[in-house]
C-alpha cells in the first residue's frame, strides 16, 4: 500500500502531530549530517523526504526531492523554485555516482520492490557517500495505527532493516531512534515531545520508539586478486631516443628491388 501525497502533506504540514514528527526527525538527521557539513554536496531524499530536506536548501549545491509515482508529487518548497520531481521508484532521472547525501522516508516500507530500490540507490550514491533510512519501529506504537504515516507498508526491526540495506552492499555506520511519544494530539505529549526524546535516547531499552533510523555508506573497493600489469617507463626509458638517435632507413634503399645503382 503506497502512500498519498494529500495525506502525507496534511500529516506534516496542517496537523500538530505532524509538525513534532516533522521537527524531531530533521532534529535528528541535522545532528548527524549539519547544513554546514553538506555544503557543496547534492543532497536528494526520497519518498516524502521534502520536510527532512529543508536546512539544506542554502548550503547544498543541488536539493532534490525524490517523490514516487504511486504517491504523487507536490511542488516543494513552497515559495520557491520547485526541487521536487515525481519518478519510478527503480528508475531515478539521477546520474550514476552524484548524489553525495540520500535520505529515505516513507519511501521503503511502501516499496512494491524494495531490493531494487535499494540497488538504484546504491546506483545514484557516489563513492563515500551516505544515505540515512527512516522506517516505522515493528514493536514501536506508530507502527500499529494507521492513524499516521508510519502505519502503513512493513515495519522493521534495526536487524531486519540493517540486514536488507547490507545485502545491497551497503555498509552500516549508526542506528538510532526517534519519536518516543505515542501517536496522539493531546496537548501534553505534544509539549513535552522534547523531553521524551532526550529521555528515550537516554533509556531506549525501556521506551520504545517509533521510528529506526538506520545511517548507511557507500564503500567501492577495488578489486581483490591477481589483475592485468601496466608497465610504465621510467624516465630513462622515454628519454633514450633522445640521448642516442637512431638513424631512420628510407624506404627507397630497403629490399633490394630498391636498391639505387652505384654512382
Amino acid at each position: 500500500m503506497h502512500h498519498d501525497i494529500d495525506q502525507l502533506r496534511r500529516f506534516y504540514y496542517q496537523r500538530a502531530l505532524g509538525r513534532v514528527v516533522q521537527r524531531i526527525l530533521r532534529d535528528r538527521l541535522t545532528g548527524r549530517w549539519s547544513a554546514q557539513s553538506c555544503a557543496g554536496m547534492t543532497v536528494a531524499g526520497f519518498g516524502f523526504a521534502a520536510p527532512m530536506l529543508r536546512p539544506y536548501l542554502p548550503h547544498a549545491r543541488r536539493v532534490t526531492a525524490l517523490m514516487p509515482g504511486p504517491q504523487g508529487v507536490m511542488g516543494w518548497p513552497a515559495g520557491l523554485p520547485n526541487h521536487s520531481v515525481l519518478c519510478d521508484e527503480t528508475a531515478w532521472p539521477i546520474e550514476t555516482g552524484s548524489i553525495d547525501r540520500l535520505v529515505m522516508l516513507h519511501g521503503l516500507e511502501t516499496s512494491d520492490h524494495p531490493r531494487e530500490l535499494l540497488a538504484e540507490a546504491w546506483r545514484c550514491l557516489g563513492p563515500g557517500g551516505r544515505m540515512m533510512v527512516m522506517v516505522p519501529n515493528r514493536a514501536g506504537l506508530w507502527a500499529a495505527t494507521d492513524r499516521t504515516p508510519f502505519g502503513f507498508g512493513r515495519s522493521y526491526t534495526t536487524t531486519q532493516i540493517t540486514m536488507q540495506i547490507r545485502r545491497t552492499g551497503f555498509q552500516p555506520e549508526w542506528q538510532g531512534s526517534a519519536i518516543y511519544i505515542p501517536p496522539s494530539d493531546r496537548r501534553f505529549w505534544l509539549r513535552s515531545a522534547q523531553f521524551w526524546e532526550r529521555t528515550g535516547a537516554r533509556i531506549s531499552r525501556v521506551l520504545i520508539a517509533g521510528v529506526i533510523l538506520v545511517e548507511m555508506s557507500k564503500q567501492s573497493r577495488a578489486p581483490i586478486g591477481p589483475g592485468i600489469k601496466i608497465h610504465v617507463p621510467s624516465p630513462l626509458e622515454i628519454l633514450d631516443g633522445v640521448a642516442r638517435p637512431r638513424p631512420v632507413r628510407s624506404p627507397q634503399s630497403t629490399g633490394r628491388l630498391g636498391r639505387l645503382p652505384p654512382a
